[in-house]
């Protein structure tokens, strides 16, 4: 009897069925009036069944014309109810007659109606048996490997001085990865099945969770033999679901946990297949190049132009466009109104992995009201693509004759095209329309591709009010309170009243704005008069072109004062020639300069991306190279569940003056983007900031603003040059509600240094340029200016296209990182009190030395400290001496993983509502007087502990300095007679000997110890303080 087989194995972004964002899909498989069903997976829109059906072949020579219909539906009701979530039909012609030629295929399911609301794919196995099925059925893969797990993990926790003994019956095999064992077993060739459901077996049997001891495999798979137990072991999981890749090596995955911080807000590091680790140098083009990110296969289609097409409309017209069809992929260009000779220049991508036809089907159609007519076509076959791989030249389109639907030529009408195989790395890759995006229209589409911006080049702009003369007030009879308003752009400085209110007032006043170039703009200086509250009078106005203001470049000279006739406002907006026909106008003295010896500060100066200077001609060259490959994202939350679509994410990452954005994945909780990007690094010390967004303008919308998913900062001077960093951050986002995970992103990072003298010398240089330090800038204008110059780049980033909007510059430059918030204030408190702990621990060592608490360490102690009083010299080389060991000591524990947000470290893991609902209310408040009176009962009394804290310290002050200002004469008088006899003392004895009285005296036995205060503390207690002089 033959058996034909269909292996159900998962789904991938089902449409959600049951009104909350959801749905419970199961799989019906329909063939030759036989039926079978899978189990039900509630609530899951990426399933995964792991179910085999068999079912019976009638006649086997009539089976190439039969049909098998697999139906995806919600189950709504325990069964009762079913919701249609999609279908797949398969010919028996392309089911292979064998299990061994059998390979896992992903179909996107197909409507059943024109009015059915279906996406996602399936993944299904098909082949036909001979004989009975019974042998094949029990077999469960990731059943197997779990069970061959067991026994590793078991042995360890019963006998882990012999964890070796699991190995013997395998040899030497046994060092592979347990990965490398599903595929072994199993011998498919597409593994992604495997490893998908391998991943989520594992989530969901928490019991039989796979931990295994083995030593990370190589690029090769290979791999040592297995450690020996450590008294904490490291858990190392299997984490492939990152990744789809055929015969790749698997991915490991190792959990990083700290004490008391959540597992999922953890980071996990991953074994992803890279060229960069697997030896593809000079063997593959594409490695050079892209080496960071897994490589993605593409089909592209270039559609140029047209020539001498057939006029298909009555009235003699022709509104052509271009359909490429693969399989159930469709993409269109735009149409152009009557035009026998249409230019498109357009670019579609086809992902390989989702292609199901070996046909390409190129129609050049008509636009019309009602059905669009069919021009001509081009078929080519998938096989005969040829393959393009960068630097190689782009693909040289070529014309090609139009036929009909029969296959047979025109006489006129041909398409210029060109259809190659390539990559990510394909200088096509970011202008094409790419496959997962056939829904939107041309103008949406324009949002989803992947771009670089930078940012303006920013510098600061001074302003030296000095003095003005001969001002003309409308009321002659009072004498002037003026004033001077400078505005640069939408910022606007006022100065400080004039002490001297009469005609010739004098500011003598530094203002400070943010110019960016190419200088466009220009500064309005105004002076005005006070004539009553709220009411002002302008006496006099200039207008002064930002470009004709002279630069200075670090501390030189700066230019000369200059005079400039001031207007009256009706005559500033006359014409220039009847502005000099004036002979008397008052004048006003400033001085301008543009200071491009200073850093423009954009970004926190403890996280800043750039640190060099606005002026080229003061930047340093680089010291080395920032690849980043932004892989993929995992278990995002579904952004737009109220609409019945998942989430449309993309990545920003900035670093100096680069900002790059990633293509949107639409509706996918798990976009796999595999773009490489590259940073020139001028100084270590700088932070990269990566963010992942909700793309909410796909449709058109723009009162709307793209919602945050998280992101991550990554200092530079933390990595290891050279090394291959890939690690799975959390997505962490704090909200009013308290803090959530949306998920998790995959990155793979190298820092490669080019010039090692210039970057071990930047550790000795100011972080700064040199302007922030011979002529510093004040704090509260510093925040000032921060905020002017990110709302610059702000309004220069949102008129790119497609644009980065205020709210993506905000989040990632963090703008309100200096705004009041108590969960931030306690997390200070708590970083400043771990350094402290330090200090405690120091001296809770020297106390437990000086009670004897450890004879022998104290026995030891006494003689080093002999040793150091007789050789003085020694003392700082055994200082520097042993602070070298404890370095060489710590290298064996330092950090394996870049630093990430710590969600323990930022208090954000137990935080009050009302204290999170505070940290974002808007600045003035908003909420009402109740909760803000709370509020401020709240901050009293934290104010309060403050203060105490603050006037012990004032204390403690003030009695130092007390003992020689005869404030107490009686104490004054003891401590100096004290200090005669002492320098007397110290005078006939040698330094030694007094060293040595008083060490002894320091580390004497408790025995010679009292429980009461020493005499130099009770002494010290009693002298006076200021405390009791305040109100």
């Amino acid at each position: 009897m033959v058996k034909l087989v269909v292996e159900v194995l998962d789904a991938n972004d089902l449409m959600p069925k049951d009104g909350h964002g959801n749905a419970s899909p199961f799989v019906e498989v329909v063939f030759e009036e036989q039926r079978q069903r899978t189990s039900t997976k509630p609530k899951d829109l990426n399933p995964c069944w792991n179910e085999k059906l068999a079912f019976n072949i009638q006649n086997p020579r009539d089976f190439p014309n039969k049909t098998i219909e697999v139906l995806v539906y919600n189950d709504n009701n325990n069964g009762q109810h079913k919701n249609f979530l999609g279908r797949v039909r398969i010919s028996g012609m392309s089911v292979p007659l064998s299990e061994h030629e059998a390979t896992v295929l992903r179909y996107p399911l197909d409507k059943r109606g024109p009015f059915s609301r279906v996406k996602g794919d399936i993944a299904l196995r098909l082949y036909a048996v001979h004989g009975g099925f019974d042998e094949f059925h029990s077999f469960d893969p990731v059943k197997q490997v779990l069970h061959q797990a067991e026994p590793v993990d078991n042995h360890y926790n019963h006998n882990h001085n012999n964890h070796h003994h699991h190995h013997d019956h395998k040899g030497p095999e046994t060092t592979s990865t347990p990965l490398q064992e599903i595929n072994n077993t199993n011998k498919f060739e597409d593994e992604y099945y495997y490893k998908e459901n391998h991943e989520k077996n594992i989530k969901k049997k928490k019991e039989k969770e796979v931990r295994t001891f083995y030593s990370l495999g190589t690029g090769s798979g290979g791999g040592g033999p297995p450690p020996p137990p450590a008294e904490k072991p490291v858990f190392v999981e299997t984490r492939s679901d990152f990744h789809k890749a055929g015969a790749a090596p698997a991915a490991t995955m190792m959990q990083m946990q700290f004490p008391g911080q959540k597992p999922e807000y953890g980071v996990v590091e991953t074994r992803p297949p890279l060229a960069a680790r697997m030896g593809y140098w000079g063997r593959d083009k594409t490695a050079s190049t892209y080496d960071l990110v897994e490589q993605m296969n593409f089909l592209y289609v270039s559609v140029v132009k047209a020539k001498d097409l057939p006029v298909m409309d009555m009235t003699g017209s022709l509104d052509p466009y271009v359909e490429v069809k693969v399989g159930n992929y469709k993409g269109v260009t735009k149409h152009l109104e009557k035009n026998q000779y249409p230019v498109w220049n357009s670019t579609f991508a086809f992902s390989k992995e989702r292609l199901q036809s070996n046909l390409i089907e190129i129609s050049v159609k008509d636009k019309d009201f009602g059905k669009d007519d069919f021009v001509g076509k081009v078929l080519f076959d998938l096989a005969e693509v040829p393959q393009r791989v960068p630097p190689d030249s782009p693909l040289a389109p070529q014309w090609y004759k139009l036929v009909d639907k029969k296959g047979d030529k025109f006489n006129h009408g041909e398409v210029m095209l060109a259809v190659w195989m390539g990559t990510q790395a394909d200088e096509a890759f970011s202008e094409a329309w790419h496959s997962d995006a056939h829904s939107l229209s041309q103008h949406s589409l324009a949002n989803t591709r992947s771009k670089v911006y930078f940012s303006p080049k920013l510098y600061y702009l001074r302003a030296h009010i000095m003095l003005a003369q001969d001002l003309v007030p409308s009321d002659k009879g009072r004498q002037p309170d003026t004033f001077v308003k400078v505005q640069l752009g939408h910022q606007i400085r006022v100065t400080r009243p004039s002490p001297m209110k009469h005609v010739n007032p004098e500011w003598n006043e530094e203002l400070m704005f943010v110019a960016s170039e190419p200088f466009d703009e220009y500064i309005i200086i105004s002076v005005e008069d006070r004539i009553g509250p709220g009411k002002d009078e302008v006496i006099g106005r200039i207008f002064i072109p930002v470009r004709e203001v002279p630069q200075r470049v670090e501390t030189s000279k700066l230019p000369d004062a200059r005079w400039f006739a001031l207007q009256k406002p009706s005559m500033a907006e006359e014409e220039g020639d009847k502005k000099k026909e004036a002979k008397f106008a008052s004048r006003i003295l400033l001085r301008l300069c543009i200071d491009s010896g200073y850093h423009v500060l954009d970004e926190s100066t403890h996280f800043s991306s750039d640190l060099q200077p606005s002026s080229k001609h003061l930047r340093k060259p680089s010291i080395g190279l920032l690849e980043v490959g932004i892989l993929s994202a995992r278990n995002l939350l579904p952004m737009k569940g109220r609409e019945g679509r998942m989430t449309d994410a993309y990545c920003v990452a900035k670093y100096g003056n680069k900002w790059v954005r990633t293509r949107t994945l639409l509706d996918t909780l798990h976009p796999r983007w595999n773009e490489q990007y590259t940073w020139e690094v001028h100084d270590p010390c700088t932070v990269i900031t990566i963010g992942v967004f909700d793309n909410c303008h796909i449709n058109g919308k723009d009162d709307v603003k793209d919602q945050r998913i998280g992101k991550v900062r990554i200092r530079l001077s933390t990595l290891e040059t050279d090394r291959i960093y890939t690690h799975s951050y959390p997505l962490l986002v704090l909200s009013p509600s308290g803090l959530k995970k949306h998920g998790e992103l995959h990155l793979a990072i190298r820092f490669t240094c080019t010039a090692w003298v210039n970057m071990v010398a930047q550790y000795s240089r100011p972080l700064l340029p040199k302007m922030h330090y011979v002529q510093p800038i004040s704090v509260r204008h510093i925040d000032w200016l921060r905020h002017q110059a990110m709302q610059i780049v702000s309004a220069k980033l949102i008129r790119s296209e497609p644009p980065l909007r205020k709210e993506i510059v905000e989040y990632m430059l963090d703008v309100d990182y200096h705004m009041w918030s108590l969960r931030r204030s306690k997390a200070n408190f708590h970083r400043i009190m771990s350094l402290l702990s330090g200090i405690s621990y120091v001296a809770r060592w020297f106390g437990g030395i000086c009670y004897w608490k450890n004879p022998l360490t104290t026995i030891l102690v006494h003689v080093l400290f002999l040793i150091l009083v007789c050789y003085p010299e020694l003392i700082l080389p055994t200082i520097f001496l042993y602070l070298f060991v404890i370095g060489l000591w710590n290298y064996r524990l330092r950090p394996r993983i870049p630093p990430h947000m710590d969600a323990r470290l930022s208090q954000a893991e137990n935080t009050h509502p009302d204290e999170l609902d505070e940290e974002f209310d808007s600045f003035p408040t908003s909420r009402p007087s109740d909760i803000i009176r709370m509020r401020y009962d709240r901050l009293k009394s934290v104010a309060g502990r403050v203060q105490t804290v603050i006037g012990d310290l004032a204390t403690q002050g003030e009695r130092a300095l007390s003992i020689l200002s005869w404030r107490d004469p009686r104490a004054t008088a003891i401590f100096i007679i004290f200090s005669l006899i002492w320098a007397v003392f110290l005078y006939v004895t040698p330094f030694q000997v007094v060293a040595v009285l008083i060490g002894l005296y320091v580390l004497r036995h408790p025995r010679f110890r009292s429980k009461m205060p020493s005499v130099p503390v009770n002494f010290f207690k009693r002298l006076p303080a200021r405390s009791d002089s305040l109100l």
